[in-house]
């Protein structure tokens, strides 16, 4: 595919859910593809990227912000709580806040640093035990610690199951997020993302189908 007919069917998908597509934000997840797929992406205009590792996003887009201004980068794979710190300088939003330890300490290297990116909650919406994720039964509660500590709760993120139809996880991210008032939903990859964007999904995020398998 490519970065034109990923943001054609995202066009597609919403104006078919009755939804304006500019509420719909793409990110371009760059995990472990080379640096010149990158540059490519980059200089199509776009300037939304998502990473799973902050070693990798440390080495890389400091030096790409050196020649393309306004980049946005989010973090989306689990963090470590000793990655906190470098993660806030690095992202505008973190997708992953998925445990108390990790809340706690971004709540204090946000009074250190006197600011915080968007923060979504990961929501283990299969309940996979080999998977990171609060429980459903859990979210509420989780938010409302999280908010109590002044963290800036933009919405929830999920990863469905692999064997199960994506449709019903993001239909029970969305009645969770309803039920603690948040509106952002941070749901649907290449191979889902038309269906989050019919059940809600206000940020995609998008690897393999706008660079091509990784190497």
């Amino acid at each position: 595919m490519s970065l034109y007919k990923v943001k054609s069917r995202i066009r597609a998908a919403a104006s078919k859910a009755g939804r304006n597509p500019d509420e719909i934000k793409l990110i371009a997840i760059s995990k472990r593809q080379p640096n010149g797929r990158i540059r490519a992406v980059l200089e199509q205009e776009h300037r939304i990227f998502g990473e799973n590792q902050i070693q990798e996003a440390g080495q890389k887009w400091p030096n790409f912000r050196k020649n393309f201004q306004s980049i946005e980068l989010h973090i989306v794979g689990s963090l470590q709580t000793n990655k906190a710190r470098q993660a806030m300088v690095l992202a505008q939003a973190i997708h992953s806040v998925d445990r108390p330890k990790l809340a706690e300490s971004i709540a204090r290297r946000a009074q250190e640093l006197g600011a915080c990116p968007d923060l979504f909650i990961q929501v283990n919406t299969g309940e996979e035990p080999q998977k990171s994720g609060i429980f459903p039964t859990d979210a509420a509660s989780f938010v409302k610690a999280c908010k109590k500590m002044d963290l800036p709760i933009c919405g929830l993120m999920c990863i469905p199951p692999i064997n199960e139809e994506p449709a019903l996880h993001f239909s029970l991210l969305k009645k969770i997020a309803n039920q603690s008032g948040l509106n952002a939903l941070s749901m649907g990859m290449s191979a889902d993302f038309e269906s989050a964007i019919k059940l809600g999904a206000t940020h995609v995020r998008v690897g393999s189908a706008i660079f091509g398998a990784r190497d």
